[in-house]
């Protein structure tokens, strides 16, 4: 007899209640519906797909970007028992196999994969095969063009729900305005009634808003962390630079500090990230890249040394202190000076427009079907990998291109036996034909290299029957099989009449994501020079009303705060202006156009500096404290 959810939720997960919102939705999986749950951070999310997955038929696939949550997550699945998994980067090749083989025998309930895994070409032939009964889409918000972290892989999975007809789709977040919300019902279907929304309020986090200037900011710092009580710290900074100065500031001054961003090496991060996790105090001074699916019950302080880049980044980065339901201090250093940096990357991610009528004009001059490489298209036309990515998205969602599948360029092979030995096993055509396939590769020291398109012309075989017998013979355990150079395919589905008009709407679908990212911005700032109580003002923009003043925020304890300080009165002086002149003189390719100087002025990298190598030029962010619009009224003629 099948047990019921209350009581896997004692025996397995060791819980003796349900936390709010959980058993519904639970429930309404269980029925068949498909749910959207909006939790606070720590609000308990993961069980309401890990719960239902050892009560329903088939595989339970979860879609987060989160490599950090997957591996905690599936770590303690194991120790319970349950059959989990992930497929990322760092698992090794004989583990990925025995993923596989657990993924066809149907002995693997829970399977843990980043959006960027639905572009294998292989791994999709595996799950064609499979059974999936419910898909969870963790990080849900970035599926809509409002959410503040938009990603353009994620329109593509519903879409790939119907092809691989999943039961049902369980989509979570812990940051959707109502806004974002309903994008996400629409574009999964989920009914009004099937969203369960619990509540952004978390009573024992305490709040508190410091205006500060630019010089006050570190000895403040030094000061709040010697006076708050101990206990596992986290402070965020904006910048990479500025966690390893921070980090050395505080060892300095006798703190147990490190500082942790992307910049440091895998190995780096992890020992730094184990430490933290598995000590009772320590600081932890990071850029955004920390912190995303760590599951830390006892984290006591959170400091914003630099102000988020949005309301929503806020919500999430506060909501890792205090899950174990104890009083946790949350403090922002408020200087608004940090806006311009913030600005400035803003308009760094927005595409020159002259580059993106390049890039459109390249693609509708191809043959009705063609394929591109996300990467080559960004080298060449200096637009940054995931704007090329949300632009075709963009052109797949007005019905200008049509996917047709993502592939490998290229494979790799080492064959664990003799290919004569391989060949074998198998009678007649087939033979023949693993024969043949292997006669099309080129044979090198260790690796034999084979291109599937050029292999198909050559034996006049489906490209589709050479991918599919590499992967059964990976699966058999005769080859070790890498892939090298994904590619997109794509149709040509309609040739707009007037490319013109199309170009400039897309030209004004950037432009509003930068506005729309700008407008984040001023949300910040109304925030931190809110005078009235901030957790009100915070669960308003997430469309939930408290009935009256938290009581304990930095405005309700100090209503009459003065907003953060920011310099105004410095221009660029004829010095720097000159250093501009002079960097127009050097006539680098990279830095024609106006755009592409005033990011390099402004310390933000791009594809064309970066394969000129001009990040180490000395002069590379020289402006990175004026405004991007300012600097750019320098540099335009």
């Amino acid at each position: 007899m099948q047990p019921t959810a209350t009581q896997l939720l004692q025996s397995t997960f060791g819980f003796s209640s349900f936390r709010p919102g959980q058993q519904q939705v639970i429930d309404c999986l269980l029925a068949g519906r498909s749910s959207l749950a909006v939790f606070p951070t720590g609000g308990g999310k993961s069980l309401c797909y890990q719960l239902p997955a050892l009560l329903l038929d088939g595989l339970t696939l979860v879609i987060s970007p989160l490599i950090a949550l997957m591996k905690d997550q599936v770590d303690a699945l194991q120790q319970r028992g349950v059959a989990a998994a992930r497929l990322d980067s760092s698992v090794a090749y004989d583990e990925v196999q025995g993923i596989y083989r657990s993924m066809a025998d149907g002995s693997l309930k829970i399977l843990y994969i980043a959006p960027e895994r639905l572009a294998n070409e292989r791994f999709l032939q595996r799950l064609r095969r499979t059974s999936i009964a419910l898909l969870a889409v963790d990080e849900a918000h970035c599926i809509s063009e409002w959410g503040h972290n938009f990603r353009p892989d994620y329109l593509k999975i519903a879409r790939l729900a119907a092809e691989l007809r999943v039961g049902r789709v369980l989509a979570l977040t812990a940051t959707a305005t109502p806004q974002v919300a309903d994008d996400i019902r629409r574009v999964f279907s989920i009914a009004d009634a099937d969203q369960v929304l619990t509540g952004f309020h978390r009573p024992n986090l305490l709040l508190k808003i410091i205006p500060c200037t630019a010089q006050q900011r570190s000895p403040l710092l030094l000061q709040r962390l010697q006076s708050l009580p101990p206990g596992p710290t986290i402070v965020y900074v904006t910048l990479q630079r500025t966690a390893e100065q921070v980090s050395e500031l505080l060892c300095r001054q006798g703190l147990r500090a490190q500082a942790y961003h992307a910049g440091l090496k895998d190995e780096q991060r992890s020992a730094v990230q184990d430490a933290f996790m598995c000590g009772d105090s320590g600081i932890i001074v990071a850029t955004i890249a920390f912190g995303m699916g760590i599951d830390k019950a006892d984290i006591r302080t959170i400091i914003h040394y630099n102000l988020p880049k949005t309301i929503e980044n806020y919500m999430q980065e506060i909501g890792r202190a205090g899950r174990d339901g104890n009083r946790s201090h949350c403090e922002m250093l408020a200087c608004a000076d940090d806006l311009t940096v913030l600005a400035n990357f803003t308009y760094g991610d927005t595409p020159i427009p002259e580059a993106l009528h390049d890039l459109i004009s390249h693609l509708l001059s191809q043959r009705q079907r063609f394929d591109v490489s996300r990467y080559e298209l960004s080298a060449q036309f200096d637009i940054r990998p995931l704007v090329v990515a949300t632009l075709l998205t963009y052109l797949e969602l007005n019905g200008t291109l049509e996917a047709t599948g993502p592939f490998y360029e290229g494979y790799k092979f080492q064959c664990k036996r003799s290919q004569q030995e391989i060949c074998a096993d198998y009678n007649g055509e087939r033979a023949e034909f693993l024969a043949a396939l292997f006669a099309c590769a080129k044979p090198g020291r260790i690796w034999s290299h084979l291109l599937p398109a050029e292999a198909a012309v050559a034996l006049q075989q489906p490209r589709e029957r050479i991918t599919a017998a590499l992967t059964f013979l990976e699966e058999r355990g005769d080859l070790i099989l890498q892939s090298t150079g994904l590619r997109y395919g794509y149709r040509l589905a309609q040739r707009p009449a007037d490319s013109a008009a199309l170009i400039t709407s897309m030209v004004e679908a950037f432009s509003r994501q930068e506005e729309q990212a700008l407008q984040r911005l001023d949300g910040v700032l109304a925030l931190v020079r809110e005078d009235r109580c901030v957790v009100r003002h915070l669960l308003r923009y997430f469309g939930e009303e408290l009935t009256e003043d938290c009581g304990q925020c930095s405005s309700c304890r100090e209503p009459i705060a003065p907003p953060p300080a920011t310099d105004t009165s410095r221009e660029l002086s004829t010095e720097e202006v000159n250093l501009i002149r002079q960097l127009q003189a050097e006539q680098q390719s990279a830095l024609q156009h106006p755009r592409q100087l005033t990011r390099f002025l402004c310390g933000i990298t791009s594809p064309a500096a970066s394969k000129a190598r001009l990040t180490r030029h000395p002069r590379f962010g020289c402006l990175s404290s004026f405004p991007f619009a300012e600097v750019l009224a320098q540099v335009t003629p």
